[in-house]
């Protein structure tokens, strides 16, 4: 929500909304009361009370409202400490009303038709103003309060939306040079067993590595798919026919949002962690669900020394998911299959 601005056009607004209530209350005070206006004089009084001296009324006790408000207003963005600044208000408030008050009430004396007690009218005028000071002094507190703190509601929320922006960037900077250290190892090995598949593996490793260096935050799940599918045939140039990929992907959901390198991850993970081998060949299935949602699974089939890394793949994958879209991963483990399971994000 917008903060309401101390500023001219508020000083107006609250100005008139002043004007508007003082005379209804001292309409009535004057119709129905008997103080104010001694009796002989009350149908006198009621021939005076003229549209022309209600509209000057209303002017009188606007021109005070706004003149006040305009005064707290620019005192209140004067740099003090609150506890000047409050006696700094308090003090030019009491001046400014005197001032201005007096000064209104000799207009309408220049101005005005009273008859002949016209103190009888202009009696209570400092009463009325020092009433409209009040009013406007709490008023201009509450509204700078109020605007003080949607200002800095808005500036943590700033503060927040920057810091996870930051926090997003660095978990996808980190995944960069991990996926490079890992290629580099695969393209070193290949390179010793058949140069042939070393020189496929490098060109289709050119093209994953121009995916990872976008600077998107968000993509389209057709645009992993086909990036994931790239980074698949790189794996199976290495492992051949030990390692297998099924996929059973639902083309509806090809325009859902998801993280950059979600599946990758899951399928390096899966490849890192499990033996993969003539004898137990692995095989990684990649499908939707009709609950919106993408599944990696694999059958657990784990490495008695698992590879060395820095292990920073599914914790940097849902604290991305967390900061993104606040949404959680999954993560299933039943008998011999682990399944991780991501929420696709519909535009």
């Amino acid at each position: 929500m917008k903060a309401t601005s101390l500023n001219c056009r508020t000083a107006l607004v609250l100005s008139a909304a002043i004007s508007l209530l003082m005379n209804l209350l001292f309409l009535v005070m004057f119709v129905y009361g008997r103080d104010a206006v001694m009796p002989e004089d009350v149908d006198r009084a009621r021939k005076t009370l003229r549209l022309g001296n209600m509209l000057m009324h209303i002017l009188a006790n606007f021109l005070v409202a706004f003149t006040l408000y305009m005064l707290n207003f620019w005192l209140l963005k004067v740099n003090l400490s609150a506890e000047r600044k409050w006696l700094l208000i308090v003090g030019l408030t009491i001046v400014g009303t005197a001032v201005v008050s007096y000064l209104i009430s000799s207009l309408q004396l220049q101005f005005q038709n009273f008859g002949p007690h016209p103190e009888r009218f202009i009696r209570g005028g400092m009463f009325r103003d020092s009433f409209i000071a009040v009013m406007v002094v709490l008023s201009s507190q509450v509204l700078y309060l109020s605007q003080k703190q949607q200002q800095t509601a808005l500036e943590n929320e700033s503060l927040l939306a920057e810091n996870m922006r930051t926090r997003f960037t660095a978990l996808k900077n980190q995944v960069d040079p991990h996926f490079l250290f890992n290629s580099l190892n695969t393209l070193n090995s290949l390179i010793k067993v058949d140069t042939g598949k070393a020189q496929e593996y490098v060109q289709q490793l050119s093209y994953v590595f121009r995916y990872t260096l976008q600077s998107k935050e968000i993509i389209t799940l057709e645009e992993e798919l086909k990036y994931t599918k790239a980074y698949c045939n790189l794996m199976q140039i290495r492992y051949g026919e030990s390692l297998q990929f099924m996929f059973d992907i639902n083309e509806e959901h090809n325009l859902c949002s998801v993280v950059p390198l979600c599946l990758q991850t899951l399928v390096e993970n899966a490849i890192k962690h499990n033996v993969v081998s003539n004898r137990q060949p692995l095989t990684i299935t990649i499908a939707t669900h009709g609950n919106e949602t993408i599944s990696v699974a694999n059958a657990v089939q784990l490495k008695k020394e698992p590879e060395s890394g820095e292990g920073i793949g599914l914790s940097n994958l849902a604290e991305r998911y967390r900061l993104m879209w606040e949404k959680e991963i999954m993560i299933n483990r039943v008998g011999d299959r682990f399944e991780v399971i991501i929420p696709l994000i519909k535009r």
